[in-house]
């Protein structure tokens, strides 16, 4: 399968490469792929005439989105059009990496695919009005929604909850946000499955299982054998520039429907801290 990866060096991609060794890989970095540059992409694209794009590379950075609104729209909504537009003339499969901060948070049963976009940050926004423009240059498009990533290669919330209890001994996280941590290489080998089954439409893919960030910072501390307390705090004690949805959680009936199931967030994060040398307990 001859696959062009634009976002190789970010949290997932750092995840993807290894996923894809065994194929075709095309996988430019940011440098010397900026998605922003339309003519760029499509000389990529054009010489490397994969039968996949997956799509990986954004500003993912929530809370500079909001001061930042113009880069936000430039390389969440406008690249990622580049990057379809360049998909389409040379007739390639396009999966693009989308996001629950589509949603404003206000059900309390899983989110579908097809529930009404309504995101509350400039991030969110980005994203969503990509997902409408990408549907209509493209609409055999794969986008797949994910949410609370954490691994490798990069920042994340279990490697802040880490840092902090190695600092201190008490630490507050907020316990009125839920949604489904998801483990960079267990999604990497979802997308790539979904490749196999030439998905399309709209699919949510994470690990299997919901919590607080509450509930997962306690996990975290205690696998890791730390005697470090955490205790349960509103988000209005940490406001922050972006707002979050407060339920987030994605329904899996779409990759169910594929065939594919994610293990649970339990089982991801014990395999994340063992692949740090941290101690599970």
């Amino acid at each position: 399968m001859r696959v062009t990866l634009f976002g190789a060096s970010g949290l997932l991609g750092h995840a993807l490469v290894p996923e894809l060794k065994n194929e075709e890989l095309t996988a430019p970095s940011s440098a010397d792929a900026d998605i922003r540059d339309a003519a760029r992409i499509r000389e990529v694209v054009r010489h490397s005439r994969p039968e996949w794009i997956i799509l990986t590379a954004a500003y993912t950075d929530v809370d500079g989105c909001e001061s930042n609104p113009e880069r936000a729209f430039a390389v969440n909504c406008e690249g990622a059009a580049n990057v379809a537009r360049a998909a389409r003339e040379v007739r390639s499969r396009l999966m693009f990496l989308s996001t629950d901060y589509l949603f404003d948070g206000t059900k309390r049963s899983p989110y579908e695919a097809d529930d009404a976009r309504n995101p509350l940050s400039v991030y969110g926004k980005s994203k969503a009005r990509a997902e409408e423009q990408l549907l209509e240059i493209l609409p055999d498009a794969c986008i797949v929604r994910t949410s609370w990533l954490f691994g490798a290669g990069g920042p994340g919330f279990p490697a802040m909850i880490l840092k902090l209890a190695a600092e201190r001994g008490e630490i507050s996280v907020v316990d009125d946000q839920r949604g489904c941590p998801t483990f960079t290489p267990d999604l990497a080998s979802a997308l790539v499955a979904l490749c196999r089954k030439s998905a399309r439409g709209i699919v949510h893919a994470t690990n299997v299982g919901d919590c607080t960030r509450y509930d997962f910072a306690k996990e975290i501390v205690r696998m890791a054998g730390s005697k470090t307390s955490v205790q349960p705090v509103s988000s209005s004690k940490f406001p922050r520039p972006a707002r979050r949805p407060a339920y987030s959680v994605l329904s899996s009936a779409t990759l169910d429907a594929y065939g594919i199931r994610m293990p649970g967030w339990e089982d991801a994060l014990e395999r994340y801290l063992a692949g740090r040398g941290t101690t599970v307990a």
